[in-house]
């Protein structure tokens, strides 16, 4: 049996992802636990000398468009941010605010255990990718407009400001 997902985690295409917390939950509603998650994106994309070229964070799901170096690397590279990620925002509901954090029991899961993505073959695609990503926190209501929504990367593109992780448009 072939499994289509290998073959297009082969190709050196930036990776649109998509991945969000078990059962829809709330669970990045905080800052901190968003400055987590950029931190350790930050680790892998450095570790696996790899790049970022947009990011939203939302109160339950994130999107992120990656390029990576070397091929196949996205199922490691998801699982290594995503494992990493829960751990640590895990302690810190535990050490920082066990009361919000109550409700889920140490055995359940943090993120849904799959992710989705779709290889970005071209620079419209990811001109496109990138505005549906910056427009979801307005879309929801988080924000009037994209550029001010603190947990995205559309204030580097708009502003060139910095938004926790460097952000490079491919070559």
């Amino acid at each position: 049996m072939s499994d289509s997902r290998r073959q297009f985690t082969e190709q050196p295409y930036v990776h649109f992802v998509t991945f969000g917390c078990d059962r829809r939950r709330r669970l990045l509603d905080h800052d901190h636990p968003k400055k987590i998650l950029l931190g350790s994106l930050g680790h892998q994309l450095t570790l696996r000398n790899a790049t970022c070229c947009g990011f939203v964070i939302m109160p339950d799901h994130v999107h992120a468009l990656l390029h990576l170096a070397l091929p196949n690397e996205l199922p490691l590279f998801m699982h290594e941010w995503k494992r990493l990620s829960s751990h640590a925002i895990r302690k810190w509901y535990r050490d920082g605010d066990p009361e919000y954090f109550r409700g889920v029991a140490a055995t359940e899961r943090f993120w849904t255990p799959k992710y989705h993505h779709f290889e970005v073959e071209s620079a419209g695609k990811l001109r496109e990718k990138l505005e549906y990503m910056h427009l979801n926190p307005v879309r929801v209501g988080l924000c009037l407009r994209a550029v001010d929504w603190r947990w995205s990367s559309a204030r580097w593109y708009e502003l060139r400001k910095p938004v926790g992780v460097p952000i490079h448009w491919p070559a």
